[in-house]
């Protein structure tokens, strides 16, 4: 009986656990790239990693991977952004996405 009930205790707390280490995505713009940036939640810097950049209609425009430093740069000029970006990143055990609206662009491009 204590073997099953330790079990469910760690079967109970395993969720917990892994809800304590969610994905951060941040995507900034200056009127050249999109810096993508990409943590756990506790900090810790995600060292690898998919980003799927898709249009405003979810149409994927490229795939890049993360650098060792959690970033990875798109270069305003490679994609279609006139209908804002999607940023989603992908751990393959965490994902998470960032919204890049057309109006983040202007305002960074300043127009």
């Amino acid at each position: 009986m204590i073997r099953v009930t330790a079990v469910a205790a760690l079967l109970a707390t395993a969720p917990l656990s892994v809800a304590a280490h969610q994905l951060v995505v941040f995507a900034s713009v200056d009127c050249e790239a999109v810096t993508v940036e990409a943590k756990f939640s506790n900090g810790r810097v995600v060292q690898q990693g998919e980003v799927r950049v898709l249009d405003g209609d979810n149409s994927l425009l490229t795939t890049l991977k993360l650098k060792d430093d959690g970033q990875v740069q798109v270069p305003l000029n490679s994609v279609d952004h006139s209908g804002g970006l999607v940023i989603e990143v992908d751990t393959g055990s965490h994902d998470n996405y960032w919204i890049v609206t057309p109006e983040d662009i202007a305002r960074k491009c300043g127009s």
